[in-house]
C-alpha cells in the first residue's frame, strides 16, 4: 500500500516524499511534522488522500488552514482536492463549514439533552461520595474519642478528606463537632410563658 502511495506521489512530480508508517489516527507522526516543518511559502503539500493527513475532519482543516496562513497550498490526489485553485478552496470552504455546523449541531443537542435530564429531575455530574445515612453513621463514630478520622474513613470507604467535606464542622475539632451535634440534635428551650 505504501510503494502505491509512493508511486501516485511521484507521478504528480512531489521533490521530497515523507512517510509514516504510523496510522493517520496517531497524534505523534514525525514525518507529518518534519514534512509541515520543511514546507515554505509557495510550496504545495500532496497527499494520497485525506485519511492519510488528519485523524478527523477538524484535524484535517486546522492543517490546511494552517497551511493557507503560510502561503501553501494543499492537494489530495484520490480526491482530487487542490486548494491552489479557487474550486478547491470552494469545496474545502464547504468542508469546514459544514464540520463547524456539525459542531454546533452537537454542542446544542448535548444542551438540550442536559436541560431535558434537569427537568426530569435527573441528577448530572458525579454522584456524591456519602450518603445522608453515612454522614449520620461518620457523626456517630466520631462522637466517640476512641475513633480517629482515619478509621472511621477507612471503615466507610471514603478519604479522610472526604469525611472533612461531608462533616464541615469537625474543622474545629472534635469540641466543635460536639457543640454542634448537641445544638441540632438538642431544640432551644421554649420561653417561659407569663
Amino acid at each position: 500500500m505504501l510503494d502505491r502511495q509512493i508511486h501516485a506521489l511521484n507521478a504528480a512530480g512531489c521533490h521530497r516524499i515523507y512517510s509514516d508508517k504510523k496510522s493517520g489516527k496517531n497524534a505523534e507522526r514525525e514525518e507529518l511534522s518534519k514534512a509541515l516543518d520543511y514546507a515554505r511559502e509557495g510550496d504545495t503539500l500532496v497527499v494520497p488522500s485525506l485519511d492519510r493527513l488528519g485523524r478527523s475532519i477538524q484535524d484535517l482543516i486546522a492543517i490546511v488552514a494552517g497551511l493557507r496562513t503560510r502561503g501553501i497550498g494543499f492537494t489530495s490526489l484520490h480526491e482530487n482536492l487542490d486548494t491552489t485553485t479557487p474550486g478547491g478552496r470552494l469545496v474545502f470552504h464547504v468542508f469546514a463549514a459544514l464540520a463547524e455546523f456539525i459542531r454546533e449541531l452537537i454542542v446544542q443537542g448535548t444542551s438540550e439533552g442536559l436541560d431535558a435530564a434537569r427537568a426530569r429531575g435527573a441528577r448530572l455530574g458525579r454522584p456524591p461520595a456519602m450518603t445522608p445515612e453515612q454522614v449520620q453513621h461518620a457523626r456517630d463514630l466520631l462522637s466517640r474519642p476512641k475513633n480517629t478520622v482515619s478509621s472511621i474513613a477507612k471503615l466507610l470507604g471514603v478519604s479522610r478528606n472526604t469525611i472533612y467535606k461531608y462533616v464541615p464542622e469537625l474543622k474545629g475539632g472534635r469540641v466543635a463537632l460536639a457543640e454542634a451535634e448537641g445544638a441540632t440534635a438538642l431544640p432551644a428551650p421554649p420561653a417561659p410563658s407569663e
